[in-house]
This record gives C-alpha cells, sequence and structure tokens, in this order.
C-alpha cells in the first residue's frame, strides 16, 4: 500500500459526461490504498483461507428477478465479446452476454482459466464479493472522493491521471480500448483484455492501474453530484470526506421492478474508448448493481488511521 496525505481538491468534471458534474472542491483525510487492483493471485489466497464463494458462482433465485426466464437460473456473469463489424452503441447487448460458467477463475467462460492470468486483476467480482477480501484483508472499500483524489496523484483538475493530453507524444499510459469500439481494437497498449497490473508507470503518489485496464467498485452508493447552494466562505465550508446517496435512491430508474441498489465505479477499463467511453479518467463514475460482475470489474483497497495515529 502506499500512504496518500489528503487534501482539498476538485472532485468531477464540466468537460464529459453529466453525471460528472459539477466540479466541486471537497476534501479527504490521510489514507492508505493499494498500489494495484486484486488481482487472481491475491484473491485465490481469501478463497483458499475462506472458501468464499462469488456470487457468479451462485445460481440467480428467480424470485429476486421478475420475469427472468428458469433456464437462465444457472451460475455465470456477464462477458465482452467483440462484434463483427459497426454496431448501434446504444445497445450494449450487441457486444455483452450472459454466459454460464463465467466467473473469476474463468474470466472468458467455462473454457477459459488462469494460468496466464495470475498477475492480471480479478475480474467478476460482485460488490458483496470485494467487500468480503477486504474484510479479510484488514482493509476497506475507498470512498469515491479518496479513490479520486488518489488517482489524480496531485494533479488537480487535470483530465487525465498524467496531465490533459491522453497519450502525450503517442505514449500508452494506460489499458484502454484503441480503434473503433466493440470491432476494431488496434491494440497499440498491446493488450486485447486485462493487462499484469503495474505494467503501465505509476501516478505521483506511486499508484498503478488507476485508469483503464478494469472499473474498480466504490463503497459509495449511487447518486448525482449536488451543487451547493452557497458559495464557500473559506476552508471550513468545505465538505469532508463526503459519501455518496442513500441505498434507496440509488436503484437503477429503467428497471423499476427489480430495486437493487447501485454502487459507484470509478476509472474505466480495457474497454474504454475515445469512440465510445471516455471514462478512463480521475473524475469519470459508473452506477453498477450490486449483484453485478462482469469481466472488466475488479477492485482494490484502503486502510484509514485509526483516530490520532
Amino acid at each position: 500500500m502506499r500512504f496518500v496525505p489528503g487534501g482539498t481538491f476538485r472532485m468531477g468534471s464540466d468537460r464529459f459526461y453529466p453525471e460528472e458534474r459539477p466540479v466541486r472542491q471537497v476534501r479527504v483525510d490521510p489514507f492508505w490504498i493499494d498500489v494495484m487492483p486484486v488481482t487472481n493471485r491475491d484473491f485465490a489466497a481469501f478463497v483458499e483461507a475462506t472458501g468464499h464463494v462469488t456470487l457468479a458462482e451462485i445460481a440467480p433465485d428467480p424470485g429476486d428477478y421478475p420475469g427472468m426466464p428458469p433456464e437462465m437460473a444457472m451460475p455465470g456473469s456477464l462477458v465482452f465479446t467483440r462484434t463483427d463489424g459497426p454496431v448501434d452503441l446504444d445497445d450494449y447487448s450487441r457486444w455483452w452476454s450472459f454466459r454460464f460458467g463465467a466467473d473469476w477463475r474463468h474470466p472468458s467462460g467455462p473454457e477459459s482459466d488462469l494460468s496466464e492470468l495470475w498477475d492480471h486483476p480479478v475480474v467478476h467480482i460482485a460488490y458483496a464479493d470485494a467487500e468480503a477480501y477486504a474484510r479479510w484483508a484488514g482493509k476497506a472499500l475507498p470512498t469515491e472522493a479518496e479513490w479520486e483524489f488518489a488517482a489524480r496523484g496531485g494533479l488537480d483538475g487535470c483530465d487525465y491521471a498524467w496531465g490533459d493530453e491522453l497519450a502525450p507524444g503517442g505514449a500508452m499510459l494506460a489499458n484502454y480500448w484503441q480503434g473503433a469500439f466493440p470491432y476494431a481494437n488496434d491494440l497499440l497498449d498491446g493488450w486485447e483484455r486485462t493487462s499484469p497490473v503495474g505494467y503501465y508507470p505509476a501516478n505521483a503518489y506511486g499508484l498503478h492501474d488507476l485508469i483503464g485496464n478494469v472499473w474498480e467498485w466504490t463503497a459509495d452508493w449511487w447518486a448525482l453530484p449536488q451543487r451547493h447552494r452557497k458559495p464557500f466562505k473559506g476552508a471550513c465550508c468545505i465538505p469532508a470526506n463526503p459519501r455518496g446517496g442513500r441505498e434507496r435512491d440509488s436503484h437503477d430508474p429503467a428497471t423499476p421492478g427489480v430495486r437493487i441498489g447501485r454502487k459507484v465505479l470509478k476509472g474505466g477499463s480495457h474497454l474504454c474508448a475515445p469512440s465510445y467511453c471516455q471514462r478512463y479518467r480521475p473524475a469519470a463514475r459508473h452506477a453498477q448493481a450490486v449483484d453485478s460482475s462482469t469481466s472488466h470489474i475488479g477492485f482494490r483497497c484502503v486502510m484509514r488511521p485509526a483516530h490520532g495515529d
């Protein structure tokens, strides 16, 4: 882990997606954060020690999902597959499919394994799985504000974790999609899916892979940022260690029959592309149902000093 000193910073962005607005000043206390995302090797040690079974390895209960066909009540997870050509980018079902037998041990489906992926981020992790690992490790999941502060590495207000240019001088500084999504990946960064943790340069806090590679769970319930009603009149008025919304308000309005809370994901993934999803940035955020797992979601942990330390 690395120590992050805490401080005041401008959270969010006014230059990209609506859910990142408005930019607001917040303050976070010092904390420790994992240098890299939790890897398959790390997660395997946790499973061996505890016997933990991930959500993707458990058949869903049709009673929890009104209208779910009975034949879908089998263990599995969402897996990305390239399309053969251009498709409607509003229809994510063209590249995402629920694959029976996909889980953290079998990231691309039941025929796959971890033989060359031990140092890659663990994926197919639902929120409860990440939380269970954090408890076992004596750690916690970061808040959205902690995560974003760490990802910025002291570069307050910059678009990316290394400045305001995505690929300065053509350098690939993170694992994201180059080319026309979701069918033409030019692989300028060398990776079709996840990459080994630490493959790309660390930010100024010595942290790797906070941008791209895999989305990362945070502890905050999804909510849209609120604009402060009154202008700040000094540091005493800047929110300290802000948290997200409430579980009951985080539900997806598009699925009123399924009352499942959503947490904030941060950092983007190897599937974010300039042509589709420019969320390989500290300010970027995404709502994810806590019962969902996919081939591009992982996590890392934090530790907070005890009061007075």
